[in-house]
């Protein structure tokens, strides 16, 4: 509006958005527009005042930016249909283009009057204007390329004030904001120039990395210069204009300038060292120069009848191609000047930068290959060829640059048809596939370039312009082919050794080429005109043409029939024909590789045919054979066999290892030798299966000690903890008869080996014992009496003085007993039992019937019942003892030990005795086994005592006892004493002894033989003969029935003593 207030409103005229500019009513708004474009993120209106200012806001009212100063009253404003461009007319008679931003680009037409409208067609470049006086005017509007390219970087004007340089390879892009109208843009190495209306920008990369794209500003040359042509060296800047160069520093001091004869059709800077750069100049007439910037003199090289469009020089700078303005391409050798050759159809060239002799050009829609002077290779292409680097060819289209990877076979195979390998491999470096590798290395292998066979079999080609990523990427793959070729590689590596060593027959070597390329015949016939007939043999039988190969058997040595032989039964067996391959071998006499296939293949049959027709001297056959036969479990054929050898150690051993123990013991027999092979690995074997007795008593045959030990030891520490108590009071006992033998067989631990013989024996009979107490407190129902029971308790804690083994239980013992003296009228040991279980801790299960045991046992009387007091009586003393005693199982009087039944653990009435000096065991036994001398006896009568103070009645048979039995003479001690006085006896007291009444411990050496001496020859007891316990005679015979064995020992009723 007039008042310089815009007023955004709905379609129903209510307003929603007012903007107020700052000038107010003297800057009256005299044009808007909405900006088209439907990339934008919001509206965007545009807002244009007579107070010469050009503005933007967005929906909202926001301003976007700050506003623009124009020079001259704006009467029109409109946007390009995309968006991208604004064109405005005004009081300045003329209509200028601005980017989208306002920033101005140029002018577009000048009139006579004040343009007060324009318009743009939509989606095309046309402009019309609308005038005061009358005109109307439409123009088109070009938009021309401005960019710049060197090897794989482009660079490129977007929006008419932005530059983006892309990298052609990577495809990376990064853009350069100028905010002015980009004029020209150069680009070469590290250096990017770009040309603004009123400047010349220089700028750089950070870094040399070639796939860096970050760059900054290296230098800023403020000056206006008009030019047709902008060129970017490494420390200069090119300015041309129609016939003029000019050298410019980065500061904008001009070091050179030269002047042409014509018109500058085209530029290119070729490289060189920094500030020493050559420049390829064209000319219109014809005239090719090259000019150094250091140099102020230009070197004229060639000079053509028609003006030049497009120039390009080959990496060595020896060849020159021309693109004239016929559409022709000349390549000239610039040393001698000599056109080497022509092509038509041409707007572009430009030569590989890796290989020096090719080059492409582009023209009517084709691209063209050319390699040295072989006949062009053409594609179809849209837009021309502007750069060749590698296999990448750099085409523009329009306005946008893509790089086409381009494979080189076709100039590949033009090299290798006239056997130039090592331009081929240059060639092939490029680009080519995987089979063109091949075929390269093929043709230099036939044509016996050995060198550039093994490159072009072991070297993969490096891109200098392929990223790193991607080199990786492509060199995981090719590697992974190239492993494939390594026989080649192996081939021209023997090849050069032999070369080395002096051979030099070329037919020789071409005939290996061929056998490794498949061409047999073709081999085979050279080897034969060389002279080398074993190798075309060897090669023949290799490859299973056994036909072939007899046809050079005769020319050979003797040996070759039966190496040919070997040869197709090896085939024979690789080709799944193993019973042919097997008698092959055996015609050929390979008689192992023979019996392998058999055995293999499980044939029994052929294999006993072989051994039996085998002679006993080849060992390794016949026990190639043994080794089979026992695989196939065939044991009596492998018992043949190893016996057929004379292998008694082998045929042991296979017994072994079959578990046949009957015939292994049998052959021990006869030779005792091998005892150790066998035993040990039978006891191994019953360990194994669980069967740790046998194990023990086989170690124990094999003279193992050690091992028979420890396999007792951890039988016992097993069945304690697992409490298993009668078998761990087995074991102990087997374990104290082991000590014993080794006792016997060492003199070194004998003195050990008794003492651990005494310890096992004494934990043998306590966990025998507790087996009774631990089924007792642990089972519902026990099989003993209470007698039994109260007898076996008092026996368990009067051995528990000094330690407690793992695995007893003190709480269950006194448990035990408080429960059966209670019973049996023990109470004063009821109430001691109560007492100690308080000082120890009880589970759980027994804490309340313990305590109402405690409680219970107090109203019953302080003493135990007389019947059990004489139960303890000793036999050598008649001392009535304690039902329990700190000093341990001995008579409180006298310290005679007691001597207790191994099964109800009552007192036995046995009175242990012992030898007096001089007096040997066999010597004893032959003196109580004499008869007893019989003396007369007067007939037994009663005699009645009475002496005023006791009466009595005796039965009296005539004799003092004193005189009758010397051996209670014997017994007599002396009270008071506290050393245990032993019973000594001598020759008289044994010849007095009936046998029946002695009792012998018999043990082996080095232990001494015990005497017992039974005080009440009524009372029948038993002792077993291998643990020598002591039982009351029914009681045994009732275990012994039951268990079928002595039930201390284990003994069978049925082994002999």
């Amino acid at each position: 509006m007039m008042n310089g207030v815009v007023s955004i409103r709905n379609k129903n005229g209510e307003e929603k958005v007012k903007i107020e500019r700052p000038g107010g009513s003297s800057s009256p708004i005299w044009s808007i527009a909405w900006n088209p474009s439907k990339d934008e993120h919001n509206d965007i209106l545009a807002v244009a005042d007579w107070g010469q200012k050009l503005s933007f806001y967005q929906l909202s009212g926001k301003q976007i930016g700050k506003d623009r100063t124009l020079t001259y009253d704006p009467c029109c404003i409109s946007y390009f249909s995309k968006g991208e461009y604004i064109v405005m007319g005004g009081s300045d008679k003329q209509a200028s283009l601005y980017t989208k931003d306002g920033v101005r680009l140029g002018t577009i037409g000048e009139q006579h009057s004040w343009v007060w409208t324009c318009r743009v067609k939509p989606d095309s470049n046309f402009v019309v204007l609308g005038c005061q006086d009358g005109t109307i005017a439409c123009y088109q509007l070009i938009f021309s390329t401005v960019h710049g390219l060197y090897k794989d970087r482009y660079a490129y004007r977007d929006s008419m004030t932005d530059v983006i340089v892309q990298h052609l390879i990577t495809e990376q892009k990064v853009r350069i904001k100028c905010r002015e109208l980009v004029k020209k843009i150069a680009i070469y190495r590290n250096r990017l120039a770009i040309q603004l209306p009123e400047k010349i920008l220089i700028y750089e990369l950070y870094s040399d990395d070639f796939s860096d794209m970050h760059y900054r500003i290296k230098e800023k040359i403020c000056r206006k210069f008009e030019c047709n042509l902008l060129v970017v060296c490494s420390q200069n800047i090119i300015l041309c204009q129609e016939k003029r160069l000019q050298c410019m520093s980065f500061t904008s001091v001009r070091e050179k300038e030269w002047v042409m004869e014509s018109l500058i059709r085209y530029i290119k800077v070729i490289g060189g060292p920094p500030g020493r750069e050559g420049l390829l100049v064209g000319l219109k007439n014809g005239a090719i120069l090259k000019i150094f910037v250091d140099n102020p003199f230009p070197i004229t090289l060639l000079k053509l009848s028609t003006s030049v469009r497009c120039l390009d020089m080959s990496a060595s700078r020896n060849k020159l191609a021309v693109v004239d303005e016929h559409n022709t391409l000349l390549v000239y050798d610039i040393n001698s000047k000599e056109l080497l050759f022509q092509e038509p159809n041409a707007n572009s060239v430009a030569w590989n930068t890796q290989c020096e002799d090719m080059l492409c050009f582009s023209g009517n829609g084709y691209l063209n290959i050319k390699a040295s002077n072989f006949p062009v290779h053409q594609q179809k292409m849209q837009g021309f060829m502007v750069g060749y680097n590698g296999s990448k060819i750099f085409c523009l289209h329009v306005y946008s640059m893509s790089a086409v990877e381009v494979p080189q076979s076709a100039p590949m195979y033009q090299y290798l048809e006239r056997k130039m390998f090592k331009e081929a491999y240059q060639i092939a470096c490029l680009g080519v596939t995987d089979s063109d590798w091949r075929d390269l290395a093929t043709e230099a292998l036939e044509g016996l370039d050995f060198d550039t066979a093994k490159k072009a079999t072991h070297t993969l080609h490096r891109h200098s312009n392929i990223n790193r990523r991607r080199y990786v990427r492509i060199l995981e793959e090719m590697a992974f082919i190239r492993i494939k070729d390594l026989r080649y590689l192996e081939l021209i590596n023997s090849i050069e050794e032999r070369k080395k060593r002096g051979e030099n027959d070329n037919e020789l070597f071409l005939a290996d080429v061929y056998a490794y390329q498949g061409k047999f015949h073709e081999a085979a016939k050279l080897y034969k005109r060389t002279g080398h007939e074993s190798r075309a043999l060897s090669m023949y039988t290799d490859l299973r043409m056994f036909d072939y190969a007899k046809d050079f058997v005769g020319a050979t040595d003797p040996k070759s029939t039966r190496i040919l032989m070997t040869k197709q039964a090896d085939w024979a067996k690789s080709s799944k024909e193993p019973r042919a391959a097997a008698e092959m071998y055996l015609s050929a006499g390979e008689h192992l590789k023979a019996i392998d296939i058999i055995g293999e293949h499980g044939w029994a049959d052929m294999l006993i045919d072989i051994a039996r027709k085998l002679d006993k001297a080849e060992r390794e056959p016949l026990a190639k054979c043994a080794f089979y036969f026992t695989r196939l479990k065939h044991h009596g054929y492998a018992s043949e066999t190893y016996s057929k050898m004379g292998d008694l150690q082998a045929l042991l051993q296979l017994h072994v290892e079959t578990r046949h123990w009957d015939e292994a013991f049998s052959l021990v027999e006869k030779h005792p030798q091998f005892k150790n092979n066998v035993f040990v690995p039978y006891a191994q074997w019953l360990a194994e299966n669980d069967r740790f007795e046998e194990a023990q008593k086989a170690f124990h045959k094999a003279g193992r000690q050690n091992e028979a030990v420890k396999v007792l030891e951890q039988l016992t520490h097993n069945a304690v903890v697992e409490n298993r108590f009668n078998d761990a009071g087995y074991y102990y006992w087997m374990l104290s008869m082991q000590c014993l033998d080794i006792a016997r067989e060492s003199e070194d631990q004998r003195d050990e080996m008794l003492k651990k013989f005494e310890r096992f024996q004494h934990l043998a009979e306590l966990y025998h014992v507790y087996r009774s107490i631990q089924r007792y407190t642990d089972e519902p129902f026990s099989s003993h009496m209470p007698e039994t029971l109260f007898n076996i308790c008092r026996f368990l804690l009067n051995n528990l003085t000094k330690e407690i083994p793992p695995g007893i239980s003190k709480v269950n013992t006194l448990y035990a007993l408080a429960k059966q003296s209670q019973k049996l009228g023990a109470y004063k040991l009821a109430r001691y039992s109560y007492e100690k279980l308080q000082e120890l801790h009880i589970p759980s299960r027994f804490q309340e019937s313990i305590e109402l045991g405690s409680l219970t046992i107090r109203a019953k009387p302080f003493h135990d019942s007389e019947d059990l007091i004489e139960g303890m009586m000793c036999y050598r003393c008649s001392t009535n003892n304690p039902l329990l005693n700190n000093q341990g199982s001995v008579c409180i009087n006298c310290r005679q030990p007691f001597i207790y039944s191994a099964s109800s653990y009552e007192v036995l009435p046995l009175v242990q005795f012992y030898l007096e000096e001089g007096i040997s065991d066999e010597e004893a036994v032959s003196l109580i086994d004499l008869e007893v001398p019989h003396t007369d006896q007067r007939d037994a009568r009663w005699h009645d005592i009475d002496n005023g103070e006791l009466q009595a009645l005796r039965m009296d048979d005539g004799l003092d006892d004193a005189e009758e039995d010397p051996f209670t003479a014997k017994m007599s001690f002396e009270q008071g004493g506290s050393n245990f006085v032993p019973v000594k006896v001598s020759r008289s007291v044994l010849r007095s002894m009936s046998r029946r009444d002695v009792l012998i411990k018999r043990w082996p050496r080095p232990l001494k033989w015990e005497y017992f001496r039974s005080l009440l020859p009524d009372v029948s007891i038993t002792m077993c003969p291998t643990c020598f316990k002591m039982f009351h005679s029914e009681d045994y015979e009732l275990l012994v029935l039951q268990h079928n064995c002595c039930p201390y020992c284990r003994r069978p009723i049925d082994e002999p003593n």
